[in-house]
Order: structure tokens, then C-alpha cells, then sequence
């Protein structure tokens, strides 16, 4: 019996949707800026802005998450990677964020959210 295989993953880590506000902060530029984090996981973010920003932009992203009766935050270094002009969503852009830097601490809120996300928190 002949298998077929349409696709084949090649992630390192799996993508889990998030739909969580967030701030990012152009290098060099005191202003916050608002989006919205799609998708994430241990080494990065999908992300959309209605910002149009250059690939190889760095920003530093603080993302907003409910963690029992409170807020929490995550916040890391990141680095554009690609951009995809999103008109479904008014003129928006969606950017693929490769994570440059993230303190310890703040990687295992990280995966802590990511884990309860995939079983369905």
C-alpha cells in the first residue's frame, strides 16, 4: 500500500495560535506601538501590526496574557524575519518574529503559556 505524505514539518517547535495583545518598541524609538501576537512558540512570534516595518527590523515585544487572576507579561528581543501585507484586516501587516533574546525567567512563562494553550487553556 502506497503512503502518501502532503506535507512534512519542519519547524523545531510547533506553532500554537494565541490571539493575545502586545506592545513592541522600534530599536532606538521611545514609542510603543500596539498588535496582535497570532501564533507562537519557543523561538518566535507571528504577529500583526498596522505598522509597515522593514524586514531585519529589531523590536522589543512585551506581550499581555491572563495568568490565574491577574495579568502577566512576557518580553522579548525579536527580529523580523518576513512580512506578508494582510488585507483582510484593514491594511495590516503580519510579521514572522524570530526571537534574538529572552531572559530565563520570562522562557518559562513562555512555555508555561504555550503548554496550556495546546491543551486547550
Amino acid at each position: 500500500m502506497e503512503r502518501l505524505i502532503y506535507f512534512k514539518e519542519k519547524r523545531k517547535y510547533p506553532r500554537v495560535y494565541m490571539d493575545l495583545p502586545l506592545d513592541y518598541w522600534v530599536q532606538y524609538d521611545s514609542d510603543a506601538h500596539g498588535g496582535i501576537v497570532i501564533d507562537a512558540s519557543e523561538a518566535g512570534f507571528l504577529i500583526y501590526s498596522r505598522e509597515d516595518l522593514p524586514i531585519g527590523t529589531n523590536l522589543r515585544i512585551a506581550v499581555l496574557f491572563p495568568r490565574e487572576y491577574q495579568l502577566a507579561n512576557v518580553e522579548v528581543f525579536a527580529e523580523i524575519v518576513w512580512k506578508k501585507v494582510e488585507e483582510k484586516w484593514e491594511e495590516g501587516y503580519q510579521y514572522g518574529m524570530k526571537f534574538i533574546q529572552i531572559l530565563e525567567e520570562d522562557y518559562r512563562k513562555l512555555r508555561k503559556l504555550l503548554i496550556t494553550k495546546l491543551l486547550g487553556g
